[in-house]
């Protein structure tokens, strides 16, 4: 298998395309599944301070590794067990995939600790139900916006099964890019808040994704400035970074 062309690294593209989308519709069913119910659905057997730490490690370790193999070392960690070539145009393939299996670890291993604190009933569960579902559509619509293939990773593995390179598209400015540079983010977060039930293990859960939702995409807009440049730069000057604007401030021109 010495470059992307060759039927081993098709065939090897197509079995991580399998992978990679059983592993990312597991991982969505795992975490709707788990807010829905307060986290009450994880498998963890731990009880106490070990089920707390357990815990906290769970969702520490999303962020952290989330954000960490999208930089140069953490992109040259996913793709050494593979030809360079091949590993450089499937790393968005092996990222989503890996970040699938972050999310299966967080919601199958998660240990509850602690009672229900709120659980909507008659009206208030309904309005909780539809927001919460809401939220979802939006995170589908925003990942649409910037490019289903590259958020799913089809767009790597479809590419080497075609004896492409994959091909990744101009800065995401359109739809809810033009309401806030961080859509993803924001349902994200959004999804987090609107599920109905209460516990102490999504409180404990909310504090750290939450907070990542709102920091780590910093991190990303350093990215992006060093790739789109002036583009990015004149971008952030129309675009508000998190909470969106819900008017969109049309380009002026002279």
């Amino acid at each position: 298998m010495r470059d992307g062309d060759s039927r081993g690294a098709r065939v090897l593209s197509l079995a991580l395309g399998v992978l990679c989308h059983t592993m990312f519709a597991v991982g969505v069913a795992c975490m709707a599944i788990g807010l829905w119910t307060g986290l009450r659905s994880g498998r963890g057997n731990l009880t106490g301070a070990s089920a707390i730490a357990a815990d906290i490690v769970l969702a520490v370790q999303f962020p952290i590794l989330h954000s960490w193999f999208l930089t140069h070392r953490g992109r040259r960690v996913l793709t050494a067990p593979f030809p360079r070539a091949f590993g450089r145009d499937v790393v968005t393939t092996l990222f989503a995939t890996f970040a699938s299996i972050q999310l299966i670890a967080v919601f199958a291993l998660w240990s509850p600790i602690g009672p229900v604190l709120f659980e909507p009933r008659g009206t208030a569960w309904i309005v909780a139900a539809t927001l919460y579902g809401s939220s979802w559509l939006l995170l589908a619509k925003s990942m649409l916006d910037a490019g289903l293939g590259i958020q799913t990773g089809w767009t790597g593995w479809s590419a080497v099964a075609r004896g492409r390179s994959p091909r990744y598209g101009p800065l995401p400015t359109r739809g809810l890019f033009a309401l806030c540079r961080q859509p993803i983010y924001f349902a994200f977060f959004a999804i987090l808040i609107t599920a109905p039930v209460w516990t102490a293990d999504r409180v404990l859960l909310v504090g750290v994704w939450g907070s990542y939702c709102l920091a780590g995409p910093l991190l990303k807009e350093a990215r992006f400035a060093a790739i789109f440049g002036n583009g990015f730069a004149e971008y952030r000057t129309r675009v508000p970074y998190f909470f969106p604007r819900w008017t969109i401030r049309r380009k002026e021109t002279p």
